[in-house]
């Protein structure tokens, strides 16, 4: 799932070619971006992580790059000089109705962005240079027979054509050479390997055509304003070629130190808002109103940013925001929410910014198989969201006044705090209820190497930066956590997490446990009739459970005569979408589900940390199925019950209609005592974070 869908998608064809664009639009009047691909050997998916913040406030257009991508593959050199790829920018300017735009390009594309302001300075209001490749000569030797292709002996015909996937991999992994890029690093060699050999050497002509005198010369040509980005670690082209473009131009030059050839892709918050700043310096400027509140006079204000991926980040929150509210009747609660979460909010205001929020929980749902869900390989894949998500947030807090951030599993704004700590603008306080990403035996050594990989830039953020987080609270006890190690070398789970954590307990997403009977009466359940309730959360990823246990309603039936079988599709399901047999009652989101878990007599649920404790807490007998390749259901959450005693665990392979109807009626016979978890994890959670408050 993208964070932005495009509002057109075009093609152009110039001399028989296909070069593809696509347009979002942004604000009415907005300025238009146009962004350039680079060498041919990534597309133009490269800006996905600048085109949703871009076009809160721009109108932005994405070219493509011959060779790649929405672009034909001509094996003609011609085709690929610069006049062509220049020309095709022209051709989507006229065929999208673009008088003028600011031209932003990177590496290859940064050229030729230079090169259309300096060809036709009509149509370009600016240009932003990133990793100019201006020249870029590849090393010599390009034709020669070798007997070896060490480092970058590769860059070599030969070499493309007998190891292609060898080259690519290589290139990429100079263009991001920093630590902890492994996602970027994925990115880049799954774009390169959507083109081939034939078609990169195509391109080589063109690529080492400009000498450095035509490189000065188009430098000179361009007269409007330019700005320079460039890494001093970039091993692509080398960090001199950006200075040279920036005297030569006049522009203005933003060095980033250690940062390599593709910011765009490693450090994209702070390119972004570089994008933004010289877009904005190019616009007519806008009327802007603005209310200022004096400090002696602002009600003070917590905000809160729960994670959407299930609803029990968000119940434990309502929850600690009471309590908040109950210690500090002066405090404000602000929600920064997006679908399902504002479903269960309970007192505060959503922030209208929320809309602008990419869907989280879609592209969740969208990485879901039958019962299956990668959870660790799916957050890798939600990045372009998650950027998108984080600037949202930071454009809140920028322009808000906030005594308190609160992020329960906001992964985007821990991450991206720590990488921009000078964006931090309130106490940060981060909250979740485990640790450590753990690979699945499945995923062999590279799995596992990824995970570690993730885990260990998590350590290094907080040593680096120990104060950006003021408050982490991990709700749960030390006895909760996993010991299994961060990675090779790191600390265990449990141990680093009691270095860095506070530790409020369980927070109850439903009060004190209400009595049974009283319960019963309210749903309108009489004390003589077996109920079993099946619950599969906030997301849309437990419809093939709900449908699994429905199957095994008549054999349940059966052997409990009189069975009533509730199936609660939750928020994000449509119930009558939902395949069930006869006598199944289907219901759809029911806001306080705590309730019917109390009162049933069994249920059968995923693996969720917050409704298993429930039920735990309940003395509900209670089967789990976690779902596969799920980390966290599949260890963390088992670790957990098992260590109170809780809950029946089932593999979904296993829990055929046959299965579950045995062991639901297993379990109706076998009363369980309540899990004694500590009531007051709210109370203790607000305490942590209210002396943040001042």
């Amino acid at each position: 799932m993208r964070a932005r869908e495009p509002d057109e998608v075009g093609t152009i064809e110039r001399d028989g070619v296909r070069v593809g664009y696509e347009v979002f639009e942004g604000p009415a009047a907005s300025p238009t971006i146009v962004l350039l691909t680079a060498w041919a050997i990534v597309h133009m998916r490269q800006w996905k992580a600048q085109v949703p913040f871009l076009a809160r406030e721009f109108r932005v257009i994405t070219v493509e790059g011959r060779g790649n991508g929405a672009a034909d593959r001509p094996r003609d050199p011609e085709a690929y000089r610069d006049r062509e790829a220049v020309e095709d920018v022209v051709a989507v300017l006229d065929a999208t109705g673009t008088d003028r735009a600011v031209a932003v390009g990177l590496s290859l594309g940064a050229r030729r962005a230079l090169e259309l302001a300096a060809w036709h300075p009509d149509r370009v209001l600016g240009v932003v240079a990133i990793g100019t490749a201006l020249p870029w000569p590849l090393p010599d030797g390009f034709d020669d027979v070798r007997e070896t292709h060490e480092g970058w002996e590769k860059a070599n015909r030969h070499y493309w054509k007998a190891d292609f996937r060898g080259w690519v991999e290589f290139f990429e992994g100079n263009v991001v050479p920093e630590p902890h890029s492994t996602k970027q690093l994925e990115d880049l060699v799954g774009w390169g390997l959507e083109t081939d050999a034939e078609t990169l050497i195509a391109t080589v002509p063109g690529v080492v055509e400009p000498t450095d005198a035509d490189a000065e010369a188009i430098c000179r040509a361009v007269r409007c304003p330019v700005l320079v980005i460039h890494g001093d670690a970039d091993a692509i082209t080398p960090y001199p070629l950006g200075v040279a473009v920036a005297e030569r131009t006049g522009g203005s030059l933003v060095t980033l130190p250690g940062a390599g050839h593709a910011p765009t892709v490693r450090e994209p918050v702070r390119v972004n808002l570089l994008l933004r700043d010289f877009a904005r310096s190019l616009a007519p400027p806008r009327p802007r109103r603005t209310t200022w509140t004096p400090a002696r006079a602002r009600r003070r204000t917590v905000l809160f940013v729960s994670s959407p991926i299930g609803l029990g980040h968000a119940r434990r929150d309502v929850a600690i925001a009471r309590e908040l509210v109950a210690m500090r009747p002066d405090l404000e609660i602000e929600w920064l929410a997006q679908h399902p979460v504002t479903e269960v909010l309970d007192g505060g205001w959503v922030h209208p910014a929320s809309a602008l929020l990419a869907s989280e929980s879609a592209h969740i749902e969208g990485e879901a198989g039958e019962h299956d869900l990668h959870a660790f390989q799916a957050v890798r894949r939600m990045d372009e969201i998650l950027v998108a998500n984080f600037h949202v947030f930071a454009d809140v807090v920028d322009e808000g006044q906030h005594d308190l951030v609160v992020a329960d599993e906001g992964w985007e704004i821990d991450h991206f705090l720590h990488e921009n700590p000078e964006l931090k603008r309130a106490p940060f306080a981060w909250l979740t209820d485990f640790v450590g990403w753990l690979p699945m035996p499945d995923g062999g050594a590279a799995e596992a190497a990824l995970t570690a990989d993730y885990n260990a830039e998590m350590v290094e953020h907080v040593a680096r930066h120990p104060r950006l987080r003021d408050r982490s609270v991990f709700v749960g006890e030390p006895d909760d956590l996993v010991t299994d190690p961060l990675g090779p070398g790191l600390p265990t789970v449990r141990d680093w997490t009691c270095e860095h954590f506070a530790f409020s307990g369980w927070v109850p997403t439903g009060g004190p446990v209400r009595d049974r009977g009283e319960l019963r009466a309210e749903l309108g359940w009489r004390d003589d009739e077996r109920i079993c309730v099946v619950s599969v959360g906030g997301s849309g990823v437990g419809r093939a459970l709900l449908e699994r246990v429905a199957a095994a309603y008549p054999a349940l039936r059966r052997q409990v005569p009189g069975l009533r079988l509730v199936a609660v599709a939750g928020p994000r399901i449509d119930p009558a979408s939902l395949r069930v047999p006869a006598g199944v009652e289907v219901r759809g989101h029911v806001p306080d589900l705590e309730r019917e878990l109390t009162a049933c007599d069994a249920a059968v649920v995923q693996g969720g940390l917050t409704t298993t404790m429930e039920l735990a807490r309940a003395g509900v007998p209670f089967v789990y199925v976690p779902l596969a390749h799920h980390f966290e259901q599949q260890f963390h959450v088992p670790h957990r019950l098992a260590r109170l005693g809780a809950g029946v665990r089932m593999d979904y392979a296993d829990a055929t209609p046959e299965a579950l109807a045995a062991t639901v009626a297993g379990l109706l016979e076998h009363p369980v005592r309540p899990v004694s978890v500590p009531a007051d994890g709210a109370r203790r959670a607000a305490e942590l974070l209210t002396a943040l408050i001042g």
